[in-house]
Protein backbone atom coordinates (compact mmCIF):
# COMPACT_ATOMS: atom_id res chain seq x y z
CA UNK A 1 0.00 0.00 0.00
CA UNK A 2 1.61 3.48 -0.91
CA UNK A 3 1.78 5.94 1.42
CA UNK A 4 -0.91 8.49 -0.52
CA UNK A 5 -3.31 5.52 -0.75
CA UNK A 6 -2.69 4.28 3.26
CA UNK A 7 -5.27 5.18 5.70
CA UNK A 8 -4.80 8.90 7.58
CA UNK A 9 -3.97 7.19 10.64
CA UNK A 10 -0.86 5.56 9.09
CA UNK A 11 0.62 8.18 7.05
CA UNK A 12 3.74 9.93 8.28
CA UNK A 13 3.97 13.15 10.18
CA UNK A 14 7.25 15.16 10.10
CA UNK A 15 7.68 17.91 12.50
CA UNK A 16 10.53 19.81 12.05
CA UNK A 17 12.98 17.20 11.27
CA UNK A 18 10.92 14.06 13.76
CA UNK A 19 9.10 11.92 11.10
CA UNK A 20 6.76 9.81 13.03
CA UNK A 21 5.53 7.00 11.20
CA UNK A 22 2.10 7.09 12.42
CA UNK A 23 -0.48 9.20 13.87
CA UNK A 24 -0.87 7.25 16.81
CA UNK A 25 0.44 8.41 19.97
CA UNK A 26 0.73 7.02 23.57
CA UNK A 27 -1.03 9.82 26.11
CA UNK A 28 1.20 10.58 29.62
CA UNK A 29 -0.44 8.45 32.33
CA UNK A 30 0.48 9.01 35.87
CA UNK A 31 1.92 5.70 37.30
CA UNK A 32 3.43 6.31 40.17
CA UNK A 33 6.18 4.00 40.21
CA UNK A 34 9.16 5.64 40.54
CA UNK A 35 11.46 6.19 43.03
CA UNK A 36 12.57 10.03 43.72
CA UNK A 37 11.90 10.59 40.47
CA UNK A 38 13.90 7.80 39.13
CA UNK A 39 12.95 5.36 36.64
CA UNK A 40 11.94 1.96 37.50
CA UNK A 41 11.99 -1.73 35.75
CA UNK A 42 7.99 -0.83 35.95
CA UNK A 43 8.72 1.82 33.32
CA UNK A 44 10.70 0.37 30.86
CA UNK A 45 8.05 -2.44 30.47
CA UNK A 46 5.32 0.14 30.83
CA UNK A 47 6.62 2.09 28.13
CA UNK A 48 8.36 -0.31 25.86
CA UNK A 49 5.14 -2.68 25.14
CA UNK A 50 3.61 0.60 23.37
CA UNK A 51 6.43 0.58 20.97
CA UNK A 52 6.50 -3.17 20.54
CA UNK A 53 2.14 -2.20 19.71
CA UNK A 54 2.92 -0.15 16.75
CA UNK A 55 2.63 3.55 18.07
CA UNK A 56 4.43 5.85 16.30
CA UNK A 57 5.28 8.43 19.59
CA UNK A 58 4.97 7.17 23.07
CA UNK A 59 5.19 9.89 25.87
CA UNK A 60 6.45 9.25 29.44
CA UNK A 61 4.00 10.21 32.45
CA UNK A 62 4.37 13.66 33.99
CA UNK A 63 7.60 14.48 35.03
CA UNK A 64 8.46 16.76 37.25
CA UNK A 65 10.81 19.90 36.40
CA UNK A 66 11.69 20.16 39.87
CA UNK A 67 11.53 17.92 43.36
CA UNK A 68 8.32 20.58 44.79
CA UNK A 69 6.63 19.95 40.85
CA UNK A 70 5.62 15.91 41.37
CA UNK A 71 1.82 15.02 41.40
CA UNK A 72 2.64 12.58 44.13
CA UNK A 73 5.28 11.53 45.77
CA UNK A 74 6.31 8.79 43.27
CA UNK A 75 6.23 10.65 40.24
CA UNK A 76 8.95 10.39 37.41
CA UNK A 77 11.63 13.60 37.65
CA UNK A 78 14.52 15.13 35.63
CA UNK A 79 15.62 17.44 38.45
CA UNK A 80 18.81 16.35 38.38
CA UNK A 81 21.34 15.07 35.84
CA UNK A 82 21.06 11.37 38.03
CA UNK A 83 17.89 11.11 36.76
CA UNK A 84 18.97 10.71 32.83
CA UNK A 85 20.31 7.46 32.87
CA UNK A 86 17.42 5.72 33.73
CA UNK A 87 15.52 7.58 31.26
CA UNK A 88 18.10 7.32 28.18
CA UNK A 89 17.32 3.33 28.78
CA UNK A 90 13.94 3.75 27.87
CA UNK A 91 14.11 5.93 24.93
CA UNK A 92 17.06 3.73 23.67
CA UNK A 93 14.56 0.24 23.77
CA UNK A 94 11.58 2.37 22.55
CA UNK A 95 13.86 3.76 19.36
CA UNK A 96 15.23 0.22 18.41
CA UNK A 97 11.61 -1.44 18.35
CA UNK A 98 10.80 1.21 15.82
CA UNK A 99 8.53 4.44 17.69
CA UNK A 100 9.41 7.69 18.62
CA UNK A 101 9.63 9.07 22.52
CA UNK A 102 8.07 11.96 24.30
CA UNK A 103 8.59 13.19 27.77
CA UNK A 104 6.17 15.14 29.13
CA UNK A 105 7.52 17.86 31.68
CA UNK A 106 5.21 19.25 34.48
CA UNK A 107 4.59 21.15 37.06
CA UNK A 108 1.54 20.78 39.09
CA UNK A 109 1.72 23.88 40.97
CA UNK A 110 -1.22 24.70 43.74
CA UNK A 111 -1.93 20.84 42.86
CA UNK A 112 1.12 19.27 43.94
CA UNK A 113 1.41 16.26 45.92
CA UNK A 114 -1.64 13.61 45.77
CA UNK A 115 -2.55 10.54 46.49
CA UNK A 116 -2.14 7.92 43.32
CA UNK A 117 -5.84 7.21 41.66
CA UNK A 118 -5.63 3.65 43.58
CA UNK A 119 -5.00 5.22 46.89
CA UNK A 120 -8.26 7.70 46.47
CA UNK A 121 -6.49 10.48 44.70
CA UNK A 122 -6.95 12.99 47.49
CA UNK A 123 -4.77 15.81 48.29
CA UNK A 124 -1.83 14.65 50.87
CA UNK A 125 -2.56 16.91 53.85
CA UNK A 126 0.36 19.58 54.98
CA UNK A 127 0.63 17.14 58.40
CA UNK A 128 1.42 13.92 55.67
CA UNK A 129 3.95 16.31 53.83
CA UNK A 130 5.60 17.27 56.97
CA UNK A 131 6.10 13.64 58.35
CA UNK A 132 7.11 11.84 55.01
CA UNK A 133 10.67 14.22 55.66
CA UNK A 134 10.57 15.81 52.30
CA UNK A 135 11.59 19.51 51.50
CA UNK A 136 7.90 20.54 50.01
CA UNK A 137 5.88 23.59 48.92
CA UNK A 138 2.69 24.13 46.91
CA UNK A 139 2.74 27.31 44.92
CA UNK A 140 0.30 29.45 42.47
CA UNK A 141 0.07 32.82 41.30
CA UNK A 142 -2.00 33.99 43.90
CA UNK A 143 -3.04 32.36 47.47
CA UNK A 144 -5.98 30.38 46.67
CA UNK A 145 -6.31 26.87 46.81
CA UNK A 146 -7.40 24.72 44.50
CA UNK A 147 -10.05 23.34 46.48
CA UNK A 148 -11.86 22.46 50.07
CA UNK A 149 -9.02 20.10 50.06
CA UNK A 150 -5.83 21.60 48.92
CA UNK A 151 -3.63 23.71 51.03
CA UNK A 152 -3.25 27.43 50.39
CA UNK A 153 -0.38 27.73 48.33
CA UNK A 154 2.28 30.29 48.89
CA UNK A 155 1.77 33.44 46.44
CA UNK A 156 4.73 32.84 43.97
CA UNK A 157 7.32 36.03 44.14
CA UNK A 158 8.80 37.34 40.68
CA UNK A 159 12.43 34.91 41.60
CA UNK A 160 10.14 32.13 42.16
CA UNK A 161 8.96 32.67 38.52
CA UNK A 162 12.02 32.81 37.11
CA UNK A 163 13.15 30.12 39.26
CA UNK A 164 10.50 28.00 37.53
CA UNK A 165 10.95 29.04 34.06
CA UNK A 166 14.78 28.03 34.39
CA UNK A 167 13.38 24.38 36.13
CA UNK A 168 11.77 23.88 33.01
CA UNK A 169 14.47 25.13 30.68
CA UNK A 170 17.03 22.65 32.75
CA UNK A 171 14.58 20.22 32.65
CA UNK A 172 14.34 20.21 28.43
CA UNK A 173 18.23 20.31 28.53
CA UNK A 174 18.12 16.82 30.02
CA UNK A 175 15.62 15.13 27.87
CA UNK A 176 17.99 16.36 25.32
CA UNK A 177 20.84 14.34 26.50
CA UNK A 178 18.44 11.29 27.47
CA UNK A 179 17.81 11.40 23.66
CA UNK A 180 13.48 12.02 23.67
CA UNK A 181 12.37 13.07 20.25
CA UNK A 182 9.61 14.83 21.50
CA UNK A 183 8.96 17.55 24.68
CA UNK A 184 5.31 18.52 25.75
CA UNK A 185 4.88 21.36 28.55
CA UNK A 186 2.11 20.17 30.79
CA UNK A 187 -0.27 23.34 31.14
CA UNK A 188 -3.28 22.11 31.97
CA UNK A 189 -5.40 20.12 33.87
CA UNK A 190 -5.11 23.06 36.68
CA UNK A 191 -1.04 22.69 36.79
CA UNK A 192 1.22 26.12 37.81
CA UNK A 193 0.47 27.58 33.82
CA UNK A 194 -3.11 26.64 34.06
CA UNK A 195 -3.60 28.23 37.33
CA UNK A 196 -1.82 31.19 35.96
CA UNK A 197 -4.27 32.03 32.75
CA UNK A 198 -7.42 31.59 35.29
CA UNK A 199 -9.15 34.66 36.50
CA UNK A 200 -10.42 33.00 39.22
CA UNK A 201 -6.94 31.33 40.05
CA UNK A 202 -4.58 34.32 39.33
CA UNK A 203 -5.35 37.22 41.64
CA UNK A 204 -2.09 39.15 40.66
CA UNK A 205 -1.99 42.90 39.86
CA UNK A 206 2.20 42.55 38.73
CA UNK A 207 2.79 41.93 35.16
CA UNK A 208 1.58 38.20 35.71
CA UNK A 209 -1.85 38.99 36.51
CA UNK A 210 -4.97 40.67 35.71
CA UNK A 211 -5.24 40.85 31.42
CA UNK A 212 -5.61 38.17 29.34
CA UNK A 213 -2.24 39.02 27.92
CA UNK A 214 -0.64 39.60 31.35
CA UNK A 215 -1.98 36.41 32.79
CA UNK A 216 -0.72 34.32 29.67
CA UNK A 217 2.74 35.10 30.21
CA UNK A 218 3.87 32.91 32.03
CA UNK A 219 3.00 30.59 29.49
CA UNK A 220 4.58 32.41 26.83
CA UNK A 221 7.61 33.22 28.70
CA UNK A 222 8.06 29.45 30.15
CA UNK A 223 6.88 27.94 26.44
CA UNK A 224 10.12 30.53 25.12
CA UNK A 225 12.79 29.12 27.49
CA UNK A 226 12.04 25.39 26.33
CA UNK A 227 12.13 26.49 22.92
CA UNK A 228 15.55 27.97 23.57
CA UNK A 229 16.99 25.39 25.40
CA UNK A 230 15.01 22.40 23.23
CA UNK A 231 17.10 21.37 20.46
CA UNK A 232 15.90 23.68 17.43
CA UNK A 233 15.00 20.10 14.92
CA UNK A 234 12.81 18.49 17.63
CA UNK A 235 9.25 19.24 18.14
CA UNK A 236 7.79 21.13 20.88
CA UNK A 237 3.79 20.11 21.88
CA UNK A 238 2.15 22.15 24.98
CA UNK A 239 -0.76 20.34 26.48
CA UNK A 240 -3.59 22.56 27.15
CA UNK A 241 -6.99 22.93 29.03
CA UNK A 242 -9.21 24.10 26.32
CA UNK A 243 -12.04 24.75 28.85
CA UNK A 244 -10.67 24.64 32.59
CA UNK A 245 -13.75 23.61 33.63
CA UNK A 246 -14.89 26.23 35.74
CA UNK A 247 -17.57 28.87 34.99
CA UNK A 248 -16.26 32.15 34.26
CA UNK A 249 -12.74 31.22 34.01
CA UNK A 250 -10.67 30.20 31.02
CA UNK A 251 -12.16 28.95 27.83
CA UNK A 252 -12.17 28.09 24.13
CA UNK A 253 -11.71 31.68 22.69
CA UNK A 254 -9.27 32.35 25.39
CA UNK A 255 -7.36 29.13 23.48
CA UNK A 256 -7.07 30.08 20.39
CA UNK A 257 -5.65 33.42 21.28
CA UNK A 258 -3.07 31.15 23.04
CA UNK A 259 -2.32 28.51 20.85
CA UNK A 260 -1.68 31.62 18.27
CA UNK A 261 0.82 33.08 20.12
CA UNK A 262 2.48 29.74 21.16
CA UNK A 263 2.81 29.16 17.25
CA UNK A 264 4.57 32.08 16.96
CA UNK A 265 7.25 31.45 20.01
CA UNK A 266 7.94 27.90 18.36
CA UNK A 267 5.84 25.60 19.65
CA UNK A 268 4.72 23.07 16.71
CA UNK A 269 1.84 21.06 18.22
CA UNK A 270 -1.11 21.91 20.62
CA UNK A 271 -2.43 18.74 23.03
CA UNK A 272 -6.37 19.53 22.94
CA UNK A 273 -7.57 18.66 26.60
CA UNK A 274 -10.00 20.43 29.24
CA UNK A 275 -10.61 20.72 32.81
CA UNK A 276 -8.90 20.24 36.00
CA UNK A 277 -9.07 23.86 37.36
CA UNK A 278 -10.47 23.99 40.77
CA UNK A 279 -11.84 20.08 40.96
CA UNK A 280 -10.04 17.41 42.69
CA UNK A 281 -7.89 15.45 40.40
CA UNK A 282 -9.72 12.35 40.06
CA UNK A 283 -13.27 14.29 38.48
CA UNK A 284 -14.19 16.50 35.47
CA UNK A 285 -17.08 18.36 35.49
CA UNK A 286 -16.94 18.63 31.37
CA UNK A 287 -19.30 16.01 29.81
CA UNK A 288 -17.83 12.50 28.68
CA UNK A 289 -18.69 10.80 25.74
CA UNK A 290 -17.01 9.39 22.58
CA UNK A 291 -14.03 11.79 21.66
CA UNK A 292 -15.76 14.31 23.88
CA UNK A 293 -12.42 16.77 23.45
CA UNK A 294 -12.85 16.31 19.39
CA UNK A 295 -14.20 19.54 18.82
CA UNK A 296 -11.13 21.34 21.06
CA UNK A 297 -8.80 20.07 18.39
CA UNK A 298 -10.67 21.17 15.70
CA UNK A 299 -11.22 24.87 16.65
CA UNK A 300 -7.79 25.41 17.91
CA UNK A 301 -6.19 23.78 14.50
CA UNK A 302 -8.61 25.84 12.28
CA UNK A 303 -8.69 29.41 13.90
CA UNK A 304 -4.77 28.88 15.16
CA UNK A 305 -3.33 27.43 12.33
CA UNK A 306 -1.59 25.01 14.44
CA UNK A 307 -1.68 20.79 14.29
CA UNK A 308 -3.27 19.45 17.01
CA UNK A 309 -3.43 16.20 19.36
CA UNK A 310 -6.95 15.20 20.00
CA UNK A 311 -7.62 12.97 23.15
CA UNK A 312 -10.14 11.80 25.20
CA UNK A 313 -12.36 8.49 24.82
CA UNK A 314 -10.94 7.66 21.50
CA UNK A 315 -11.20 4.40 21.23
CA UNK A 316 -12.06 2.55 18.00
CA UNK A 317 -9.76 2.42 14.88
CA UNK A 318 -12.17 4.24 12.81
CA UNK A 319 -13.09 6.78 15.31
CA UNK A 320 -9.75 8.04 14.83
CA UNK A 321 -9.46 7.58 11.45
CA UNK A 322 -12.34 9.48 11.02
CA UNK A 323 -11.02 12.90 13.12
CA UNK A 324 -8.12 12.55 10.78
CA UNK A 325 -9.88 12.23 7.80
CA UNK A 326 -12.35 15.23 8.04
CA UNK A 327 -9.04 17.50 9.75
CA UNK A 328 -10.55 18.11 12.92
CA UNK A 329 -7.03 16.47 14.03
CA UNK A 330 -3.26 15.94 13.29
CA UNK A 331 -2.82 13.19 15.81
CA UNK A 332 -4.49 10.83 17.83
CA UNK A 333 -3.95 10.22 21.67
CA UNK A 334 -4.51 6.80 23.04
CA UNK A 335 -4.47 6.29 26.86
CA UNK A 336 -6.24 3.98 29.35
CA UNK A 337 -7.65 2.36 25.85
CA UNK A 338 -3.77 1.23 25.82
CA UNK A 339 -3.52 0.17 28.88
CA UNK A 340 -6.61 -2.14 28.07
CA UNK A 341 -4.80 -3.26 24.55
CA UNK A 342 -1.03 -1.61 24.14
CA UNK A 343 -1.37 -3.25 20.87
CA UNK A 344 -3.73 -1.24 19.82
CA UNK A 345 -1.97 0.49 16.60
CA UNK A 346 -0.70 -2.85 15.59
CA UNK A 347 -4.16 -3.99 15.70
CA UNK A 348 -5.83 -1.05 13.94
CA UNK A 349 -3.70 -1.43 11.33
CA UNK A 350 -5.76 -4.66 10.35
CA UNK A 351 -8.68 -3.31 11.28
CA UNK A 352 -8.06 -0.24 8.89
CA UNK A 353 -7.16 -2.76 5.83
CA UNK A 354 -3.13 -0.81 6.32
CA UNK A 355 -1.79 -4.55 6.76
CA UNK A 356 -3.37 -8.08 5.41
CA UNK A 357 -1.55 -10.07 8.01
CA UNK A 358 1.17 -9.52 11.25
CA UNK A 359 3.97 -8.82 9.06
CA UNK A 360 4.54 -5.09 10.48
CA UNK A 361 4.28 -6.24 13.87
CA UNK A 362 7.80 -6.92 15.84
CA UNK A 363 9.66 -9.74 14.21
CA UNK A 364 9.94 -11.91 17.20
CA UNK A 365 6.06 -11.89 17.62
CA UNK A 366 4.66 -11.87 14.02
CA UNK A 367 6.95 -14.91 13.21
CA UNK A 368 4.72 -17.25 15.90
CA UNK A 369 1.55 -15.16 14.91
CA UNK A 370 2.33 -16.21 11.00
CA UNK A 371 2.89 -19.96 12.07
CA UNK A 372 -0.81 -19.87 13.91
CA UNK A 373 -2.63 -17.68 11.29
CA UNK A 374 -3.51 -20.32 8.88
CA UNK A 375 -5.20 -22.43 11.73
CA UNK A 376 -6.98 -19.38 13.30
CA UNK A 377 -7.82 -19.12 9.52
CA UNK A 378 -9.40 -22.53 9.40
CA UNK A 379 -11.33 -22.34 12.88
CA UNK A 380 -12.57 -19.36 11.77
CA UNK A 381 -13.67 -20.48 8.62
CA UNK A 382 -15.33 -23.68 10.02
CA UNK A 383 -17.05 -21.25 12.72
CA UNK A 384 -15.60 -22.97 15.83
CA UNK A 385 -15.40 -19.80 17.89
CA UNK A 386 -18.84 -19.27 17.40
CA UNK A 387 -19.67 -22.81 18.40
CA UNK A 388 -17.84 -22.60 21.54
CA UNK A 389 -19.39 -19.55 22.72
CA UNK A 390 -22.86 -20.67 21.64
CA UNK A 391 -22.18 -23.81 24.18
CA UNK A 392 -20.83 -21.39 26.77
Amino acid sequence: MTISSAPKLFQPLTLRSVTLKNRVVISPMCQHAARDGFAQPWHMVHYGKFALGGAGLVFTESTAVSSNARVGFADLGLWHDDHIAGLKAIVDFVHANGAMMGVQLAHPGRKAFSEPLWEGGRALTADTLDKSGIAWRRMGPSALAAGEQWSVPEEMTLADIAAEIEAFAAATRRAATAGFDVVELHFGHGYLAASFLSPLANRRTDAYGGSRENRMRFVIEAAEAVRQAWPQDKPLFIRLSCLDGAEGSWGLEDTVVLASALKQVGVDVIDCSSGGLTEETRSLTIPRGLGFQVPFAERVRREAGIPTQAVGLIVDPRQAEQILAEGKADLIAIGREALRNPYWANEAALALGHAEDHSTWSFRHAAWLAKREPIMRKIRDEGQLEQFKAAR
